[in-house]
């Protein structure tokens, strides 16, 4: 078993969204081909915006998608608590070897004061940083602080000057100018850490060999190598994945698409596709495929083939995708993942009987070619469970009104499909063959309107297939109530 040892870290303020579940994902593909750990890690320290909820959304989320982890909140190990909030204790005591060490300090600094000095180094067209008010204070005078002032917070003691180097496996070396890097908060005056210092923290002390996670982190890293060094922890190696754009290269937003790993589950997304799909979302498997099974992308990937440029979304490659996803699993599978939309819309059973099923199964089956997302598939295949399905109507006009031959055709042909024996390929192939020679028609002239009345519409599926998915008493009542309601007898 390897020692390398991954984590996620999401933070329960909202729903799980393309961004982190690649993140994920990466992570989980990382530990998979190295045989090593998986951890799931909990950031909910911004109490304000946490919510039971947003976690459990979380979770739903990676499970969904089949993500599973090594340890975490509910898989508890020698590294835990895995969820911050439980882990303050921990932090504190951090913070506390860096007071005494001389490596941090306190800071009595009000917000109204901050929000001054802030404005005074910009305006002398400085990068903002605190001007470091606090960091000489003598022990007496911070001991009557202590007493005298509302709040305080730890900050930790940065140098000024030199560079601080990053070895990034994507992106190789990037050097940091120190005088851009002030002395960053470790501990808020409501006793809860910043992100940096906690994720330096857990990083370490859950022995985390590798961070790979969002471009936006990268320049958090020289300050939470700073923090890893002088706390005498061991450096991960660091891996930032690059940022997901839009396809006019802005931000990606509602406006572009779904967003969360909730809506693709919506849109009738399986979770096959979408992690196919979030795979080449910056990373190549170095050969020119986009269809990759799970068990493939485990075996081609690393870290060394993900891309230092952006990656694009694009919502129409993903539903492509999805596509053939849906064409290709097996049928049972698919049945699985379709089903609750249908019992969602009504007709399907909350608790379906094994007749529904592989009635259901049919339909699926003859219908998959036609269907990208599962969103789709009940309005695509309504007039199976429905018999006030609507008329296309073009499709009636030209074939019930215009063509004077479209009642005797339709007429024949529920005469001999109701003399059928045997309601099977074959035999109904060979009936509605029989009607066009007898009639001295087309077989198209056949066909078309006999869709239009067992569907109202004209495209579909074969039409061969819609006749045996309905069965002969259905195909023959559909036929004659087309005939009585537009008068074509």
């Amino acid at each position: 078993m390897s020692d390398v040892r991954v984590r996620f870290a999401p933070s329960p303020t909202g729903e799980l969204h393309i961004g982190g579940a690649r993140t994920a994902l990466f992570n989980w593909l990382y530990a998979q081909k190295t045989g090593g750990k998986f951890i799931l890690r909990i950031d909910d320290t911004d109490r304000e915006r946490s919510s039971p909820d947003h976690l459990e959304a979380i979770y739903r989320a990676l499970t969904w998608l089949g993500l599973d982890w090594d340890e975490g909140p509910d898989q508890p190990a020698s590294y835990g608590p895995y969820v911050q909030s439980e882990r303050l204790s921990i932090y504190t005591e951090a913070a506390q070897k860096l007071l005494q060490e001389g490596k941090a300090y306190y800071c009595f600094c009000s917000v109204e004061e901050l929000a001054e000095q802030k404005k005074i180094v910009r305006e002398s067209g400085q990068a903002p940083r605190y001007r470091g008010t606090c960091r000489n204070l003598p022990p007496a005078q911070q001991e009557e602080k202590k007493l005298t002032c509302q709040g305080h917070v730890i900050r930790l003691l940065t140098p000024e000057e030199g560079e601080t180097v990053v070895e990034d496996v994507i992106r190789g070396w990037v050097t940091f100018d120190n005088a851009n890097l002030d002395d960053l908060i470790l501990i808020r005056s409501d006793g809860l850490p910043t992100y940096n210092f906690a994720s330096v923290v857990d990083d370490s002390l859950m022995k985390i060999t590798h961070v790979i996670r969002a471009e936006e982190h990268l320049s958090n890293t020289p300050r939470q190598q700073f923090i890893a060094r002088q706390l005498g922890f061991r450096l991960p190696v660091y891996a930032h994945v690059p940022m997901i754009l839009a396809p006019d290269h802005s931000k990606l937003s509602k406006r572009h698409g779904a967003t969360s790993v909730q809506e693709y589950k919506e849109m009738g997304i399986v979770p096959s596709a979408l992690l196919n799909y979030l795979a080449l979302l910056g990373w190549s498997p170095g050969e020119d495929r986009e269809i990759l099974p799970l068990e493939e992308i485990v075996q081609l990937f690393s870290l060394e083939r993900i891309t230092k440029n952006p990656a694009i979304y694009d919502q129409q490659k993903l539903t492509w995708m999805n596509g053939h996803y849906l064409r290709t699993m097996e049928l049972e599978e698919l049945l699985q993942e379709a089903l609750p939309f249908f019992q969602a819309a009504g007709v399907i059973s909350a608790n379906p009987t094994e007749e529904e099923r592989l009635y259901l199964q049919a339909v699926l089956r003859i219908m998959r070619d036609r269907i990208k997302v599962l969103g789709e598939a009940v309005e695509a295949t309504d007039y199976f469970f429905r018999e006030d399905y609507a008329f296309d109507p073009e499709g009636v006009k030209k074939q019930f009104q215009q063509n004077k031959e479209t009642g005797k055709i339709l007429t024949r042909v529920s005469r001999v499909l109701q003399g059928l024996e045997a309601f099977e390929e074959t035999a109904v192939h060979d009936a509605l063959a029989g009607v066009a020679v007898e009639l001295e028609v087309s077989q198209g002239k056949v066909n078309v309107p006999l869709r239009l009345a067992l569907t109202g519409r004209t495209r579909g599926p074969e039409l061969l297939d819609i006749l045996l998915v309905l069965g002969k008493d259905r195909s023959v009542a559909r036929i004659e109530k087309t005939l009585e309601r537009f008068d074509l007898g």
